[in-house]
């Protein structure tokens, strides 16, 4: 019997405790025939601060560890600390995964591509003119860049920095090269006009219950 390839790798963020990801990956794992193990760095279960970044992915680099998922509050903050990006972690500026290789740490982003795919295949048919996205964080500017590239017509951007929603759909405008996002401080509004609603903040994580 062959010897099965193995992995070491993890997720960090804050309050990922209840993260359904180890499984996940370690289910995949199996399935493929590796000897695959998935790990939590969680800064709430260690009681540190974000700014702690650093040291959690020496610590991941120090064990070994293949590479690492990116999760809130760290998908931006983290970049500060890699050695490159690829293309669209580059375009987004935010980052989901970094792989560690020949003492590098490349930083990706397959939120954004995770998200079109799952809808095209899931909600091929729905309306797309008018949608209504909360959160222009880490996940926020991923997932807003797959809603225009799937076709929706307009996208209104809430955020409770209210500069950060305006950025994103600044940047969004002028990727694509048309009016195609816009901020918005009155979500109630901006849903009456909808035909849905896309949500990318941390709330139902377990220190942001809702």
């Amino acid at each position: 019997m062959p010897m099965q390839k193995k992995f070491l790798v993890g997720l960090i963020g804050a309050d990922i405790q209840m993260s359904k990801s180890p499984a996940l990956h370690e289910t995949e794992g199996r399935r493929q025939g590796l000897d695959y193990r998935y790990e939590l760095l969680d800064f709430s279960e260690r009681g540190l601060p974000a700014s702690a970044l650093p040291d959690l992915l020496d610590e991941a680099e120090q064990r070994g560890f293949a590479g690492s998922n990116i999760t809130h509050p760290c998908k931006q903050t983290v970049i500060a600390h890699l050695s490159r990006l690829s293309e669209d972690a580059e375009m987004l500026g935010a980052v989901n995964t970094v792989v560690f290789r020949n003492g590098e740490r490349i930083g990706h982003n397959t939120d954004w591509y995770g998200f079109y795919e799952n809808f095209q295949r899931g909600l091929p048919d729905v309306a797309k003119s008018h949608a209504v996205l909360l959160g222009a964080g880490g996940a926020g500017v991923a997932v807003a860049h797959a809603a225009i590239k799937l076709g929706i017509e307009t996208l209104s951007i809430f955020d409770q920095d209210s500069k950060r929603a305006e950025t994103l759909a600044q940047q969004l405008n002028d990727r694509f090269s048309r009016d195609c996002a816009r901020a918005t401080t009155d979500v109630g509004s901006a849903l009456r006009s909808a035909d849905g609603l896309i949500h990318a903040t941390p709330t139902g994580m377990k220190s942001h219950p809702g």
